[in-house]
């Protein structure tokens, strides 16, 4: 997707199927990455065939599965405060459950409900929307919004992993997420797009 200034790309990468994005400031080329979470060396040579500068890791939340290739590349890491254990903690990013004991790069940035993270002139606005996990985040930016394991193309995230909870999680969609334009394209962290309307209309969740 290209508009705005800004190109979005996915990539499907690691065991559990989880999306890829690399936004791209059209202008300056300089890019970040939001959940790299396995095949770091696809994602490089994604980078290096389209001419990109890597500034930058989000991490929508801490699962292993969002997390994993963090390490594999010379940037710093963002993600939520409440996430910070999560990224050296293999009980919390729940890799210990599969025999991983992932311990990825410290955050060298926290990040706060409503916080703007600048890719030179493009804003990312970060959404908290706990639930699938406590510091679970969005990222608003023109027009699109990245939603991690918050809300899916036709379902939301789990809550029944260690700090899950349900009711946050419906709660921090209808009151955050679904507040957005309904022509707002949402991707997820795993799956395909969809937009905000649609989930609104057809979300077996919400109807």
């Amino acid at each position: 997707m290209s508009a705005h200034n800004f190109t979005v790309d996915r990539l499907e990468v690691g065991l559990m199927g989880a999306n890829c994005y690399i936004v791209a400031n059209s202008s300056t080329k300089d890019a970040c990455l939001i959940d790299p979470g396995g095949e770091p060396d696809r994602i490089k040579n994604f980078l290096k065939k389209k001419g990109l500068n890597l500034k930058f890791i989000i991490n929508t939340h801490g699962h292993g599965d969002h997390i994993l290739g963090n390490g594999y590349f010379d940037c710093p890491v963002y993600i939520h405060r409440l996430e910070k254990d999560f990224l050296t903690d293999p009980n919390k990013n729940l890799s210990g459950m599969f025999g991983l004991f992932l311990k990825t790069s410290k955050a060298a940035k926290l990040l706060e409900d409503e916080e703007k993270v600048l890719l030179d002139d493009l804003e990312l606005e970060i959404m908290h929307t706990p639930g699938h996990t406590p510091g679970g985040i969005s990222i608003k930016l023109n027009g699109v919004v990245f939603t991690g394991d918050t809300l899916f193309a036709g379902g939301v995230g789990r809550t029944d992993l260690p700090d899950g909870n349900d009711e946050t999680l419906l709660k921090s969609i209808k009151e955050k997420l679904f507040n957005l334009n309904d022509d707002t394209i949402v991707y997820p962290g795993h799956g395909e797009e969809s937009t905000i309307g649609q989930e609104k209309r057809t979300n077996p969740f919400f109807v």
